[in-house]
């Protein structure tokens, strides 16, 4: 078993492993797969250190903001997925779907009363981070509510992107500064990938069961269950009027996504993917999101396709976009989007933990978006009007249908997107509210540390001041419809979110 990069691994917690533990526990709370995941191979790595059983403990929460079906039913199509996987190996899967609010409380900290280490996913944005914080600051025993800090060594595991998040030492706020670090920085790191296959090879204790007063109160579900996920959406009580997608989610279809667009889409990707009428993009923003598939697999199917290797990088490190990696135009601009534009947001909520505050925006933008705040907008419209696709622009309309029917929008069309939102409302920092709200309301990759990068670009972060300075704008960069239009095919995007 080759060993989890060091800079990967965090101690969440000061307390010890416990050698006369029944297992090692991984809690899978954001990398959601069994392939491809440092988290999985340093919990592997524990358990065949200490001749220890592996429990993966995969839990779904009825409480999160913004719980919907739609989310459920991606997350359950990967536990499926998960499921079958593990069926056949040496670790104990243990899947569990929260009934209702608060019914799967204390489920951990129990597990972890018998586990002799527990290693979870560092993840730097949502709810997670808190979550992990709160482990560590509640009282040692389990108060009323199931919350107890836990009493055995915690790990958390960084199996976000290419670039260990921690090798960034510093927040970044420009594209350019970053891409410069990482041509730098990240050919060290280039080599350390997970394991593509972790429980092939692995001879581990197979636990027979777990005791009694886990199993009774909180029930795993099974494959019938797992097979059924609409009608047994129907049983919990979240909102079910954000629809579920059909045919999305789980690793097996990230896996499909990734295939067909390496084949089939790669070779024309650079020229046509600001197309919305081109289905010319990945469509792997939401399996990256919810950790169905790695930026590492990712990467490694593209090197394979372009048969590369790290010695055709080029020395020069200056940042440039094209040319550094020595690969072909189309596989560069890709990797522009996987690595430095996917990263950066990493890096941000990494080191920044109000990355999602109107404040965190650059000085520049705050002081002309402040003074233009008064200026007199031509449309107005309140949160329902914008959730409705109720304005008077086709074309936005149409991207704001494509959210909420599909769960994305169109790239290109994102940053018209909110572009649009921040001029048609009163003030930038309300727009930013309603941004949030809608996109993480209905967006599958919603809630991610890039979905916040590309809400936050419209505002100015990460880019420029530019000129001439206009009105509501400011010097923040102008995009309108009508230029849209002219730049790109939109005529049957529209026609059909219409």
């Amino acid at each position: 078993m080759k060993t989890v990069p060091a800079i990967r691994i965090r101690k969440g917690n000061k307390k010890q492993v416990r050698p006369d533990g029944d297992f090692v526990l991984y809690w899978m709370i954001a990398n959601r797969r069994l392939d491809w995941n440092f988290s999985l191979d340093r919990a592997i790595e524990l358990a065949e250190e200490l001749n220890k059983p592996l429990v993966v403990l995969e839990a779904l929460d009825t409480d999160y903001k913004w719980t919907c079906d739609r989310f459920h039913a991606f997350i359950l199509k990967g536990m499926r997925d998960n499921f079958l996987k593990a069926n056949d190996s040496d670790i104990t899967y243990y899947p569990y779907v929260e009934p209702a609010p608060g019914k799967g409380s204390g489920l951990l900290y129990e597990m972890s009363k018998h586990a002799c280490a527990v290693v979870t996913d560092d993840y730097p944005a949502f709810f997670i981070p808190q979550m992990l914080k709160k482990l560590v600051e509640t009282p040692d025993r389990a108060s009323p509510d199931g919350r107890a800090s836990l009493q055995v060594l915690l790990e958390t595991v960084d199996s976000n992107g290419l670039l260990p998040m921690d090798a960034g030492g510093r927040e970044f706020t420009t594209a350019y500064s970053f891409r410069r670090f990482l041509q730098k920085t990240l050919p060290e790191h280039l080599m350390d990938m997970p394991q593509i296959n972790p429980l092939k090879n692995i001879k581990l204790k197979k636990i027979k069961r777990l005791p009694g007063q886990i199993t009774e109160k909180w029930p795993q579900v099974n494959l019938e269950f797992l097979e059924n996920i609409p009608d047994e959406l129907k049983k919990i009580p979240i909102d079910h009027n954000v629809q579920s997608i059909k045919n999305a989610g789980g690793s097996r279809a990230g896996k499909k996504l990734l295939k067909k667009f390496i084949t089939e889409k790669l070779p024309d990707y650079d020229e046509i993917r600001n197309h919305p009428q081109e289905d010319a993009t990945s469509g792997l923003s939401p399996y990256l999101h919810f950790g169905h598939i790695s930026a590492h697999e990712v990467f490694y199917s593209l090197q394979k396709y372009e048969n590369w290797h790290p010695g055709k990088l080029d020395e020069k490190t200056n940042g440039r976009r094209e040319g550094w990696w020595g690969m072909s135009r189309s596989a560069e601009a890709f990797i522009d989007q996987l690595i430095t534009w996917r990263e950066i947001g990493f890096n941000m909520c990494r080191y920044n933990k109000d990355y999602d505050k109107y404040k965190t925006l650059p000085n520049w933008a705050k002081e002309t978006l402040k003074i233009h705040e008064a200026d007199e907008r031509e449309y107005v419209y309140r949160m329902e009007q914008f959730e409705n696709a109720e304005t008077h622009d086709p074309l936005w309309n149409a991207a704001q249908a494509q959210l909420v029917k599909e769960g994305i929008i169109h790239n290109y069309l994102r940053m018209l997107w909110g572009k649009k939102i921040f001029e048609w409302t009163k003030k930038p920092a309300d727009a930013l509210e309603i941004m949030i709200h809608l996109n993480n309301k209905y967006a599958l990759d919603g809630r991610d540390p890039n979905s916040y990068s590309g809400i936050f670009w419209t505002l100015g972060r990460y880019d420029r001041a530019w000129g001439p300075e206009r009105k509501i704008f400011g010097k923040v960069r102008y995009m309108s419809s009508k230029n849209t239009a002219r730049k790109v095919k939109t005529a049957e995007y529209i026609k059909k979110y219409s």
